[in-house]
Order: C-alpha cells, then structure tokens, then sequence
C-alpha cells in the first residue's frame, strides 16, 4: 500500500470505511461556543453610584385572594410603555417565589417630579382605576441611594 504524503481528508472519500481518520480536524458543536458565552454573562456587575436626584420607589403589592393571575396582567400591561417614559431608569416586576400573591416592583426615576409625571400617564391612571378590585394591600416607598 501506498504511503500518502498529503494528509488532506475527506468525509466523503471514506464513504466505504468504517472509521475516519485520527487526525483528522473535528468540528466543534456549537453547543460548547454557546457554553462559554453563557460563563461571559455570569460576570459580577459593577455598582455604580446615582446623582443625588435620582430616586427609587419598592412597591410592594399583595393580590385578593384568586386575583392573583388578573393582578399580574395588569402590572405587565405597565412596563413597557412606563420603560418608554421620560425619566425612566428602570422599571422592574418581581414576584414572590413562596407567595404567588406578592409582587414588588422595583422603579428607579431620574427625579421625584418624573415619577409624578407617570402618576398622570394614561397607562398608570387606567392601572389607578382597576386596582383596588385586585389589591389586598400596596406598600410604596420612596428611596435614594446613599452609599
């Protein structure tokens, strides 16, 4: 047999053969990229301080009972035009992983006068309107960052 000098494989010229050569290049999957991009995002982010006027509200709202469902459209119905606000730095829903009927929003605005200004956007004076027939009870607080 005849020693090969080129060591340029092909798939395809190994139809009729059980094996493929060792040293034959291996593709990698792509689920092993997609792997490390995923430890990329795990990186710690860095904290960062706020100007003094930026303020932060925690809303802490609890449904009535089987509202819960109802309580939930309702606030997701919020986020994206109050995201779209003038002002807005973050607007975030949480719920609670052993109490389905509690959510927090966390909401971070420029100035205390752009939280008022959503106070009388057409999305938060209908969410005024419908909420008292879903909430059992509302917590706010306003906050600033200090440190």
């Amino acid at each position: 047999m005849a020693t090969l000098v080129n060591r340029e494989y092909s798939v395809a010229s190994y139809q009729n053969c059980d094996t493929i050569p060792a040293d034959m290049a291996k593709r990698k999957s792509k689920r092993s990229v997609r792997r490390k991009s995923r430890k990329k995002s795990t990186r710690k982010l860095k904290a960062t301080k706020l100007p003094k006027e930026v303020v932060t509200l925690v809303v802490l709202l609890r449904s009535k009972e089987g509202q819960h469902l109802l309580l939930e459209a309702e606030i997701r119905a919020l986020i994206s035009p109050t995201r779209k606000e003038e002002g807005c730095l973050q607007y975030d829903l949480h719920h609670s992983l052993d109490q389905p009927s509690h959510f927090l929003l966390h909401e971070v605005w420029a100035t205390r006068a752009h939280h008022t200004a959503h106070t009388k956007s057409p999305h938060f004076l209908r969410w005024d309107a419908r909420k008292d027939t879903l909430l059992a009870s509302r917590d706010v607080t306003f906050w600033q960052q200090i440190a």
